[in-house]
């Protein structure tokens, strides 16, 4: 690995603890202070002993010291347990459970996990496999000492490099023959660079680009620079053994490119693509700005990540901070902020268009002269999300505090169904807290009414009614009041789907006719198709099954017309139930088979479960037992994946006792 020097004795004592563990796991907690090298020191010994870990790796990076909140434990199991395929209707909702998952899914395996970046203790215990076989590797700025002492962890910590070592690393960027030349240069370059790995290797790329530069000259500078910024040093600034070497790179950088750096510092996740970063840049050519991060990357200034993703190491952002606190107005960061703030609403609603283009649309931001990505399927658009949903996340809380509050409460209304379809349920109900939240202190009802009626369907999916009820009864009110029919309809058809869970027929009815009422009267086609699926569910449960048929195949007909053929497939299944009890089965089966295929072209699991249930019950009503028991257990396999075991022992007795 280029870049890398020695650190032999660190090297030799994880050696030493995986020789010793013989298979009965271990962790150790690598700690130091930040810029000394730990994730690199890690990801090198990590190569040096990947043979040993058969059944593969798992890294984290869990941003306890980074520009955002860190990542929680409940998210980081949740990210571990998607690596580990587990179905994501099957991640249980608690941090407790899911840790339970996690480690019964590693016991037996030949593992290493790297925690990287940790914060605290707390955040780390849950994600310890717990059993023999696995390796854990923590980084840290802490020394984690609650680890040693209860699990104990051997501490392994990182000091600055050696003066040999640090030398090293010089001659391996600016070559042998310069640093020969002048060693005593080239150990004082080393000193003032606090023989810290990230210094030096931003000084040495630098003067790697000066052939001509005596080092005894670039120790000249660094003192100069050093003595110029003396005044900012202080015992608590943790930019004081750095600061020189990074300014002396930074003003040797053109003003386009020292713009650059200090925007960059300005984005809220913990890495961001190139599209992201021309927003912040205030740029439209993609290629202007690759080139950009690709010479901020080769002076190290920048990490490149993957292709075309980079970050910002947390002590150069700090310095990208100091540095637009003292060269760019305050009037030129805020609209840097909004612009990519801008860029994350735009491109998250373009994604929500590429796979969801029923939902409701809200009125967004100017569009100006940002590059939104262009998404032609949806399944690109769900591998854009998951890449960026962390950066939603935070670019949600960046949106908070820095007053954009418009924005604050539109992101979690756009992004809502990709945190919905992903599963992330957490994150989902957290967001519409935020989003309003937002909406109140700008008194905007519509945006307030958005986001409660997400809250209303998160506690109905939490089985929190009373809470739902009062969600979607507060959403009604104001969106009458910003005479929004989507979000009226809605929340109407939600108010009659909980009434009828409890048993409040007359009031479902009720308000499933009022939402078809307001459906059509707003001319909401995929709402009014759903307020005639709900009534004809209504229908057949009080025995009114022509009524349950027609109205179900009145729904069908406005989702065709509509080209929505996810609810086209949806609707079919209370429609076939309806004509199964009239003794239309063949008809039944028909389309539950045209629902089963889309379903399955939608990677909609849950739903293809729910429907190759129903042509069992249908399939065993018509004597065809062979098919039945089939589709039943192919159910059961499905449920039993989704961790609903209940469901998945019923259908297996069914098929063992032929229904």
């Amino acid at each position: 690995m280029g870049g890398f020097v020695n650190r032999a004795e660190s090297l030799s004592a994880l050696d030493c603890l995986l020789a010793d563990e013989s298979g009965s796991g271990a962790v150790s907690a690598i700690a130091g202070a930040p810029g000394v090298g730990k994730t690199a020191f890690v990801v090198h010994w990590a190569h040096r002993v990947r043979d040993r870990f058969p059944d593969g790796d798992l890294y984290i990076d869990l941003g306890g010291y980074g520009p955002s909140a860190p990542l929680s434990a409940d998210q980081a199991l949740d990210s571990f347990l998607r690596a580990l395929n587990v179905p994501k209707e099957s991640i249980p909702s608690t941090v407790a459970e899911r840790s339970s998952l996690f480690r019964s899914l590693v016991s037996g395996r030949r593992m290493l996990v790297v925690l990287d970046n940790a914060a605290d203790t707390a955040t780390v215990r849950p994600l310890l496999p717990g059993s023999s076989g696995c390796f854990v590797l923590i980084t840290s700025r802490s020394s984690l000492s609650g680890l040693v002492t209860r699990e104990g962890a051997a501490r392994v910590t990182l000091d600055v490099l050696s003066p040999s070592d640090a030398v090293e690393l010089l001659r391996q960027v600016i070559g042998t023959a310069r640093v020969s030349a002048e060693p005593q240069a080239a150990a004082r370059v080393a000193e003032l660079c606090g023989r810290l790995p990230l210094a030096l290797r931003v000084v040495a790329e630098r003067a790697a680009d000066r052939p001509g530069l005596a080092l005894a000259d670039l120790v000249a500078e660094l003192e100069e620079e050093q003595h110029r910024l003396d005044s900012l040093t202080s015992s608590e600034d943790e930019l004081s053994d750095v600061r020189a070497a990074f300014s002396w790179s930074y003003r040797a950088l053109s003003a386009e490119m020292q713009r650059a750096f200090r925007l960059l510092g300005l984005h809220p996740g913990r890495e961001f693509g190139t599209e992201a970063a021309m927003a912040l840049l205030d740029s439209t050519d993609k290629r202007a700005t690759q080139r950009l991060l690709d010479t901020l990357t080769a002076t190290h200034l920048l990490q490149g990540v993957s292709a075309s993703r980079y970050r910002l190491h947390d002590l150069l952002r700090t310095y990208a901070k100091e540095r637009l606190r003292e060269e760019t107005s305050a009037k030129d960061q805020a609209l840097a902020v909004r612009r990519v703030l801008s860029w994350y609403l735009l491109s998250v609603d373009a994604g929500r268009r590429a796979i969801l283009p029923y939902l409701r649309e809200v009125p967004l931001v100017p569009r100006e002269q940002l590059v939104i990505p262009v998404f032609a399927q949806a399944e690109t658009a769900m591998n854009w999300f998951e890449v960026e949903r962390l950066n939603i996340l935070v670019a949600l809380d960046q949106a908070m505090d820095a007053g954009q509050y418009d924005i604050a409460w539109k992101l979690p209304v756009v992004a809502d169904g990709f945190f919905e379809l992903l599963s992330y349920w957490r994150d989902w109900e957290e967001i519409h807290r935020t989003g309003a939240e937002a909406a109140r202190v700008l008194g905007d009802r519509l945006g307030e009414a958005s986001n409660v009626f997400a809250l209303g369907d998160a506690d109905w999916r939490g089985g929190r009614r009373e809470s739902a009820i009062a969600n979607y009864e507060c959403a009604v009110s104001y969106a009458k009041e910003a005479d929004d029919a989507w979000l009226t309809g809605f929340s109407l058809r939600g108010l009659g789907l909980i009434h009828e869970e409890m048993g409040s027929r007359e009031e479902a009815r009720d308000c499933f006719e009022a939402a078809l009422e307001v459906f059509r009267a707003g001319g909401v086609r995929r709402g009014e198709g759903l307020a005639l699926l709900s009534l004809g569910e209504h229908a057949a449960l009080l025995g009114h099954f022509e009524e349950a048929a027609s109205l179900g195949a009145e729904a069908v007909r406005v989702f065709v017309e509509i080209n929505d053929e996810w609810s086209e497939a949806w609707g079919t299944l209370p429609l076939a139930r309806a004509l199964t009890e009239l003794g239309q089965g063949d008809d039944a089966l028909e389309v539950l088979a045209r629902a089963a295929g889309t379903f399955d072209r939608f990677k909609d699991r849950r739903s293809l479960a729910m429907t190759l249930a129903t042509l069992g019950d249908i399939q065993h009503r018509q004597g065809d037992a062979s098919a039945a028991r089939s589709n039943w257990l192919s159910a059961a396999e499905f449920y039993e994946t989704f961790g609903e075991n209940a469901m998945g022992s019923e259908l297996r007795a069914k098929a063992d006792e032929g229904g």
